[in-house]
């Protein structure tokens, strides 16, 4: 399946995953700058995304513990996810995500 990535210049870049993958790990593959610096637990927001308007509703809504995250993200929009929360199905094949402008990912210093 194909995710697409869209960066601060509004580069395309396609990420190969499969089913069961999440996204944050699939943006990582392809050099994304999301940190995910909580690996997953979700006690940071240094994974957020922008869902594409046509792709957010088709997602399963977002945790309480997740949105509560969100609240301290960067340039959060109505369609923000964290990706570490987001796992992927054969469905969401041909997914579309931004990458915030605020993002950055400290392992790359």
């Amino acid at each position: 399946m194909t995710i697409r990535f869209i960066d601060t210049h509004g580069d395309v870049t396609e990420a190969q995953a499969e089913p069961g993958d999440n996204l944050l790990r699939a943006a990582q593959a392809v050099g994304m700058p999301l940190e995910g610096t909580c690996e997953g637990q979700m006690a940071c927001s240094t994974c957020h995304v922008i869902v594409d308007g046509e792709w957010f509703d088709r997602l399963p809504e977002a945790v309480e513990e997740e949105e509560d995250m969100l609240d301290f993200a960067a340039g959060v929009r109505r369609t923000s996810r964290l990706s570490c929360q987001i796992e992927l199905t054969a469905e969401m094949d041909g997914l579309t995500v931004t990458i915030p402008a605020e993002s950055y990912d400290m392992r790359r210093m």
